[in-house]
């Protein structure tokens, strides 16, 4: 299925229309890891296609005993990595549901996190994933100037990983979110880091979406006004800088970036850019994310009415 087509349904899976993900994924949920180790050993030359796979075979993997049976069995850097994604996860979910298993559970992940990063060096997947248990453990270095609210965190960590790959969308991502005010943050912290990384993340960068992020974090649906938020001229400007800098160049991506469309489609939908909208959407083919959809409701129904909205075909019984 190509990324431009729509068939009348939803396609929900985040390997989209990376079909050696997507087998892959097939693969481990029937407890075989042979296809995850070809589609992460092929990526050791593409950081940002290794963070993204790693991460979605781990969520496959993360209720079952495969990652500990695979670096056991046959161990590797492939394997390595999983088991530090697969630990990585289970501290974050074990943390976000206040369970006291979180702490042991992180003390493992940082070692999986460890060994993995000693198989490749050069690879930033593994501090990419400790970078996310940053907010476990209140990492808070000093900030570099430049930011107003000059907040503390885990700022020695974050420039190791750039020195690696100055650009790594995952590890901005994980460091942004650090300073979310549901994690021990603040507003004020996380739109000075957004500004700070998108100002400095190259034109045509999906870094520059950062702050539009932010935005969705921040929503507050009982605010006066509150989505019109988007129609305010440096948001809508946002977004259509991002269309006009970044967009034309998604044609070359090797598989389509979902999740940065929808947050694109989303600004520009909200902005009542319908045209621009319209075009983001079209290139996201059946291919979809919750987020940012699900903040303001059901996904599949908001997706639905920015579609309708644009001019677009929806589900057959939407």
């Amino acid at each position: 299925m190509t990324a431009d087509s729509f068939e009348g349904h939803y396609v929900w899976s985040p390997a989209a229309d990376d079909r050696v993900l997507a087998r892959a994924c097939m693969d481990v949920r029937a407890g075989r890891y042979f296809s995850a180790h070809e589609a992460l050993k092929e990526t050791r030359d593409d950081y940002e296609v290794r963070a993204h796979r790693s991460l979605v075979l781990a969520s496959v993997a993360a209720d079952s005993d495969l990652a500990e049976r695979w670096l056991s069995e046959e161990p590797g850097p492939e394997a390595a990595l999983l088991w530090a994604r697969v630990a990585m996860l289970r501290a974050l979910r074990m943390a976000d549901a206040g369970d006291q298993r979180q702490r042991a559970l992180t003390r493992i992940a940082r070692t999986a996190c460890e060994r993995a990063a000693k198989e490749l060096p050069e690879d930033p997947t593994p501090w990419v994933a400790q970078l996310a248990l940053a907010r476990l453990d209140g990492l808070k270095d000093p900030a570099p100037q430049g930011l107003l609210t000059a907040p503390p965190g885990p700022w020695r960590l974050f420039s190791h990983i750039l020195r690696l790959d100055a650009w790594h969308r995952e590890a901005h991502h994980r460091f942004l979110s650090f300073f979310f005010a549901r994690y021990g943050g603040s507003s004020g912290a996380s739109w000075d880091v957004a500004a700070f990384l998108s100002q400095r993340a190259p034109t045509g960068s999906p870094l520059r979406l950062l702050p539009l992020v932010v935005l969705v974090e921040d929503y507050d649906p009982s605010a006066l006004l509150a989505d019109r938020t988007w129609e305010q001229p440096p948001w809508a400007a946002t977004a259509m800088s991002v269309h006009r800098n970044w967009f034309p160049r998604v044609a070359d991506y090797r598989f389509t970036p979902v999740l940065d469309l929808a947050y694109l489609a989303h600004a520009l939908f909200m902005a009542k850019r319908e045209f621009e909208a319209r075009e983001v959407l079209t290139a996201m083919g059946p291919y979809a994310s919750r987020m940012p959809w699900s903040v303001f409701g059901d996904p599949a129904e908001q997706l639905t009415k920015a579609r309708r909205s644009c001019g677009l075909p929806v589900p057959h019984n939407a």
